[in-house]
């Protein structure tokens, strides 16, 4: 049985699987993902072909992509929620919208042009463009680029009926592979920079495909690749996680008992998480911060599908142990101690080569208190007892 057959058929099959039976399978799809670094991974081979039907098969069936646990939104209206209220928007969607009005404005022809990547079903967009049309916007196109046949159609569809098929453009590409045609006043990317294998190429596609004054926004998971948890996290987790009774200890996704929390790498197969770790030091890198708000980490399992479903939005004992959850979360955030695994960013071109490898000062980037891009790496390389507080963070 070949590499190329057990990953297109088997593994996704197995993946589905009982818990207890997919134990003893679980060699065979470790086995057979990519040894190489993934980005030196061709876009033409055969785990890479494979692994696009694998993410393509699981978001098939997906019409609401981002549904969340009710205790998600719980701790995102209790401490999410008045961060971004600080910053003139109250969740994701107006943050989009409020920097596409930016970039609108500063738009110096019409109609204006933006592209979303990684769009899935186009809901999100179309959900941003009834807010700009709302605010009297609608002299502008936002491309849709999407892999999947199934979810472009869906948001065809989802458009037509909002009566925004003049402005939502659905389009069929690969972000790894994408190679701009003209400049957009606006890129936005959200919740797919960390489906991408090839960062170093879509970024640069990114830059090059930006008009001088225009942004790059986007909305994603910077923590470790996978969606595992940096072992100084990892350890805060298990604490918390021995409080649990053992019914909330079973994992609704992968239905499995976790009697200690294990961290699951779930990039085996598809592309979730492949290379989350290195967003932001590319970010860092390639552009200069207009925005920057990092966010959370050791409260991900409780609130997330895995688990958070078993927490009721109604019960002050579990409210109660969210909010001591968050608590330790943010103030280890504050500390330097753990990185957050959130990000929400405004980028633009880098202006001046003196900042490639250093922060601008913080004044010039609207932030939260400390939290600098550069004070939210985490450098993979190290030691897990490490206080990273020192002036790399500063």
């Amino acid at each position: 049985m070949n590499r190329l057959f057990m990953r297109r058929h088997f593994v996704p099959l197995a993946r589905r699987l009982p818990a207890a039976l997919q134990r003893p399978l679980r060699w065979l799809w470790h086995t057979t993902a990519p040894q190489a670094k993934p980005s030196a991974q061709r876009f033409d081979d055969a785990d890479y072909l494979a692994r696009v039907e694998a993410e393509t098969a699981i978001f098939n069936d997906q019409v609401q992509v981002h549904d969340l646990p009710q205790i998600y939104h719980y701790w995102s209206n209790t401490y999410l929620r008045p961060k971004l209220e600080t910053f003139g928007f109250s969740n994701p969607d107006q943050f989009f919208a409020h920097y596409l009005e930016r970039a609108y404005a500063d738009a110096p022809t019409r109609p204006a042009r933006f592209i979303s990547i990684g769009a899935g079903n186009s809901d999100t967009e179309i959900r941003i463009a009834k807010m700009l049309r709302e605010r009297g916007i609608t002299n502008y196109t936002l491309e849709c680029l999407e892999l999947n046949p199934t979810m472009i159609e869906r948001g065809r569809a989802l458009a037509r009926e909002e009566g925004l098929d003049e402005q939502i453009l659905p389009v069929r590409g690969d972000f790894n592979l994408w190679q701009p045609e003209g400049r957009y006043d606006a890129i936005m990317a959200n919740q797919s920079l960390h489906h991408v294998s090839n960062l170093e190429g879509l970024f640069t596609a990114i830059d090059s495909a930006l008009t001088p004054q225009g942004r790059f926004i986007t909305s994603d998971m910077i923590g470790r690749n996978g969606h595992q948890r940096w072992p100084e996290a990892l350890a805060i987790v298990q604490e918390f996680w021995q409080e649990l009774p053992m019914e909330r200890r079973y994992n609704l996704q992968l239905q499995r008992k976790e009697p200690k929390f294990l961290d699951w790498d779930c990039s085996v197969a598809g592309f979730e998480g492949i290379r989350a770790q290195d967003i932001l030091p590319l970010l860092i890198e390639r552009f200069d911060f207009e925005f920057f708000l990092g966010f959370a980490n050791v409260i991900d399992p409780f609130i997330d599908r895995g688990f958070g479903h078993h927490f009721d939005a109604n019960s002050p004992a579990d409210l109660a142990f969210i909010d001591r959850v968050h608590a330790r979360d943010e103030e280890e955030i504050l500390a330097g101690n753990i990185s957050p695994t959130h990000a929400m960013a405004v980028m633009r071109h880098k202006s001046d080569a003196q900042w490639k490898n250093s922060d601008r000062a913080a004044h010039e980037t609207t932030i939260w208190k400390q939290l600098t891009p550069k004070f939210c790496l985490r450098d993979p390389a190290e030691e897990p007892a490490a206080k990273r507080a020192g002036s790399a963070r500063a």
